[in-house]
């Protein structure tokens, strides 16, 4: 049975929904935890020599792994351990679709076979932003448990969850969510749907 290291690839790690998977992970103590920060990118490949296997953490971003985790594996590319491990991905999204999790696990998966890693097992999580604080969160922590039974015994496979519910349902409980959330940090629901944002982030 291997030991397995996880990344976080949030931009928000230290307080994201993949630290909280990740956590759920960690009930074994085979695991290590650490997030990926700007500063860390040569410890961590240092590291990777102690593991037989990689589980890599993060939320969906723009169809795509976000840029944190894409700095990370450029350094990863031009750093690699003598000893390779398997490469996991644990990936949520918002949407209710566990499928739109597919381009990124694809892009991990091409930096696979482009740099010499097999890949292992992948969990895709729909409604990512909400499951864990849900009704459904034991369908979650099922299938993170199955990820890791899958990955000490070197059992590879694909797995997927998401909230059992029709998309309007979902639609509705997640609009009332996200207007809440920004009234809390005084943003309306008409700014939300607007570029304004973005502009003055540029800014």
């Amino acid at each position: 049975m291997g030991r397995v290291i996880i990344l976080n690839g949030s931009p928000r790690a230290p307080r994201s929904n993949s630290k909280r998977y990740a956590e759920i992970f960690s009930e074994n103590p085979k695991t290590e935890y650490h997030n990926i920060a700007r500063t860390n990118h040569l410890t961590l490949c240092d590291r990777l020599a102690d593991f037989s296997d990689l589980l890599i953490v993060f939320p969906l971003y723009a169809d795509g792994i976000p840029v944190t985790l894409l700095n990370f594996l450029k350094t990863l590319e031009q750093n690699p351990p003598p000893e390779k491990p398997v490469v996991s991905v644990l990936i949520n999204c918002g949407f209710l679709e566990y499928r739109q999790n597919d381009v990124a696990v694809d892009m991990i998966k091409l930096f696979c076979k482009q740099n010499g890693y097999r890949f292992g097992s992948v969990l895709k999580i729909g409604s990512g932003e909400a499951i864990l604080d849900s009704p459904f969160k034991f369908l979650v922590a099922r299938k993170i448990r199955k990820l890791r039974a899958s990955i000490l015994s070197a059992n590879y496979r694909e797995l997927h969850v998401t909230m059992p519910l029709p998309t309007r349902t979902f639609v509705r409980a997640s609009t009332s969510y996200w207007t809440e959330y920004g009234k809390k940090n005084g943003v309306t629901k008409e700014q939300m749907s607007t570029m304004d944002i973005e502009k003055e982030i540029e800014k």
